[in-house]
């Protein structure tokens, strides 16, 4: 029997669902996420800890079935920036300087000002993304990290990830952007 594998990365947990080929849920799993809220309107993740859930909802729901019946696997995730080294270790997000708080998430609304900047610029590229940049996307994230952690993160980053891309290479290795 064929089977496909659904991971989803909320906010609060990642579940993973076993589908057959003809969408019946043959089995389901879920891992809570620990989030830090460091300060109102902050919100931060480890891409470790999203990782290490991820694999193991993944074993939990393939345990009982040959692995060759797994015929594909997708991610789906928040809109949130993972943040890494130059060696592709999680490098911290937060004011904090804890590497463990690589992910800045989207609810994350740090970027205020930031979001605001851009918007005012009126440039002709606003129009691919609805005219304006929403404070959750991630280039509003990134200007604050140059912005506000220039020496401790931004000179220091090897790859900023939107988290789906960050699964996905995490999965294969292969670095792709979902568009």
């Amino acid at each position: 029997m064929d089977y496909f594998i659904g991971v989803d990365v909320g906010t609060g947990s990642v579940r993973a669902a076993l589908v057959a080929k003809n969408g019946k849920v043959a089995k389901a799993a879920v891992e809570n996420l620990k989030t830090w809220n460091p300060q109102p309107d902050f919100y931060e993740q480890s891409s470790d800890d999203v990782w290490n859930c991820c694999k193991k909802v993944i074993k939990e729901v393939v345990k009982d079935i040959p692995i060759n019946y797994v015929k594909g696997i997708g991610f789906d995730a928040t809109c949130s920036l993972v943040v890494l080294n130059k060696d592709m270790k999680p490098l911290s997000a937060s004011l904090e300087g804890t590497s463990e708080q690589n992910i800045i998430l989207w609810m994350d609304h740090r970027a205020v000002k930031e979001a605001n900047f851009i918007n005012d610029l009126k440039h002709p590229v606003l129009r691919f993304v609805g005219g304006k940049v929403s404070l959750e996307m991630e280039i509003p994230k990134l200007l604050w990290l140059k912005t506000h952690l220039r020496q401790e993160c931004w000179d220091q980053a090897g790859a900023f990830f939107d988290l789906p891309d960050f699964l996905t290479w995490k999965a294969t290795g292969s670095i792709v952007l979902v568009l």
